[in-house]
């Protein structure tokens, strides 16, 4: 039995994936909450927790499994079954929630993917398939491989992003050093490979491809490579690529061949893994902005220096209008913005933290000791970061004003969640805002929803002279050029193309008319924010 921190079974099925488990029965309760692991066996008489998740290895269906069903249904647990068993459950589908596994799955696959989600941690694994490797240990795995094929391997997830390697790259090509470095292969390569079909062959096929590198060898693709596409049933994982000078013998071939199920353990085990830390990080990030008392404590988890703070927030522009199909997409972005971004911030500063809470990727940064905390350095920060992935996304970022500890930093949440929906709306053109480049802006849009929140309109002696310039015309116009030239009239009138007499007479007449001292300066700033608020045209 494994034993870890409560879990529900609905937070079960989207971390482990609806590619091995789903719900056996409608209606069941998935909110129901599991502390523990139980990998049944009749002569194994260890003790079960409290709520345990018994997976029923090898129990036939009919009297034993419903023997089985009843014991877990008394424990306040859940159960989870082969696909061929369910139908002989009938009786017990309101006593205990049934998960079911796909008969074309494993149970060490499926014991190896929730053994992460059960401890709450990358902690130890349930089986080492591959010579002693850790499950979930992909840099363990390469080099296995690596040795096995004698050649330089990585392990690359659906989106050709570099999630391992192994040792000896020093003897692969240009290009590959190159997607190491970046922990992305580049577009191009991925683009040449397209052309060619062969990801459209390497998802249709369970054996390994020889692929020849381009003719022009452009970028430094200038070794061939052995691929294997990764697959848990019919989900594609990945694939393992290895640098070869030449074909591998038919032995090494076959050899890579029957890697295939071990491989797909691992990358199960290792999404498990990303997963739980996600949350985990999502969690306490979550926590640490929202404020409280434990604040501190909750920063520290983070690993968060006691220093102050900037927080930055991330996300994807608004997408109503698009089609249903990107807006699917729009979740596995945000996990891969999260992803770069967290990446990138514990680059350039040390101590940084990122995570994804709701649709907004949350970064805090410590300033380093003795920094300015005037400086433009968030702003710099997210700047450099989209002109490293503002190709490949439409992302923009929010900037606070400086947090000086962690009890502070909900309000920096709230300054960055601000200046991030002015980045999102249409009407501006600058993907980073801040509270500090943006002051003015983010005045106009808080005094706005104010304004549109008590459903205030325009009144006083500005309503008058739109009055009467729906019978004449020219007043509006008139204030307007004043005030955005300061009360210069020689320029005023130059930008309405009347002459000066007449715009003077013109603005006299904006005086008798609405009563307006345009002397007084208090008049002239509630004139001009008017102008901003309600008249932006």
């Amino acid at each position: 039995m494994v034993d870890g921190p409560s879990i529900t079974l609905a937070r079960i099925l989207e971390d482990a994936g609806h590619t091995l488990l789903r719900p056996a029965f409608d209606g069941q309760d998935l909110d129901r909450i599991v502390d523990g692991l139980v990998i049944f066996d009749p002569a194994d008489q260890v003790a079960w927790s409290r709520r345990p998740l018994v997976l029923a290895v090898g129990v036939q269906a009919g009297e034993q499994l419903t023997a089985l069903s009843e014991r877990v249904a008394r424990q306040g647990g859940a159960l989870i079954v082969h696909e061929s068993a369910v139908a002989s459950l009938t009786g017990p589908r309101t006593a205990v929630p049934v998960l079911a596994l796909g008969n074309e799955n494993s149970w060490i696959q499926l014991a190896a993917t929730l053994a992460p989600l059960m401890n709450g941690s990358s902690g130890p694994a349930l089986a080492a398939p591959l010579g002693g490797v850790p499950t979930g240990d992909l840099f363990a795995l390469a080099n296995a491989i690596a040795e096995i094929l004698d050649a330089p391997v990585t392990v690359e997830d659906r989106d050709s992003r570099v999630l391992a390697f192994s040792i000896r790259q020093e003897e692969a090509d240009p290009s590959r050093i190159g997607a190491i470095l970046n922990r992305q292969v580049t577009p191009w390569a991925t683009q040449d490979l397209t052309e060619r079909g062969i990801f459209r062959q390497l998802y249709r096929t369970q054996e390994p491809l020889f692929v020849d590198p381009p003719e022009s060898g452009y970028g430094g693709f200038t070794m061939p490579r052995v691929v294997l596409g990764i697959r848990a049933d019919d989900e594609i994982l990945g694939s393992v690529w290895a640098a070869v000078p030449g074909p591998l013998s038919d032995e090494r071939m076959q050899a890579f061949r029957e890697l295939q199920g071990t491989v797909a353990v691992h990358l199960l085990s290792h999404r498990a893994n990303a997963n739980v830390e996600r949350r985990m990080r999502s969690d306490l990030t979550a926590q640490v902005l929202a404020g409280g008392p434990e604040a501190e404590e909750v920063a520290a988890r983070l690993g968060l220096p006691h220093r102050p703070m900037l927080v930055l927030a991330v996300a994807l522009p608004d997408g109503e209008d698009e089609p249903a199909r990107l807006r699917g997409d729009r979740a596995a972005e945000l996990l891969r913005i999260g992803d770069a971004f967290d990446m990138h911030l514990g680059t350039v500063q040390p101590g940084a933290s990122a995570a994804l809470v709701g649709d907004v990727v949350y970064g805090i940064v410590p300033l380093p000791p003795a920094a300015d905390p005037h400086s433009d350095r968030g702003q710099r920060m997210a700047k450099d970061f989209l002109a490293r992935v503002g190709r490949r996304s439409a992302a923009v970022i929010g900037v606070s004003a400086v947090a000086p500890d962690a009890y502070a930093l909900p309000r920096a949440r709230e300054e960055a969640d601000r200046a991030l929906r002015l980045a999102r709306s249409a009407q501006q053109g600058d993907r980073v805002c801040s509270t500090v480049e943006h002051a003015y802006e983010l005045l106009m849009m808080e005094m706005s929803d104010l304004v549109s929140a008590r459903g205030m309109g325009l009144s006083g002696p500005l309503a008058r002279l739109v009055e009467q310039d729906e019978r004449h015309g020219y007043l509006v116009p008139t204030l307007r050029a004043w005030l955005d030239h300061f009360g210069d009239n020689i320029a005023a009138s130059a930008s309405l193309h009347v002459h000066p007499n007449t715009f003077r007479y013109r603005l006299k007449r904006v005086a008798e008319v609405s009563g307006i001292s345009l002397d007084n300066h208090d008049e002239r700033l509630s004139l001009m924010l008017q102008f901003r608020l309600f008249m932006r045209s």
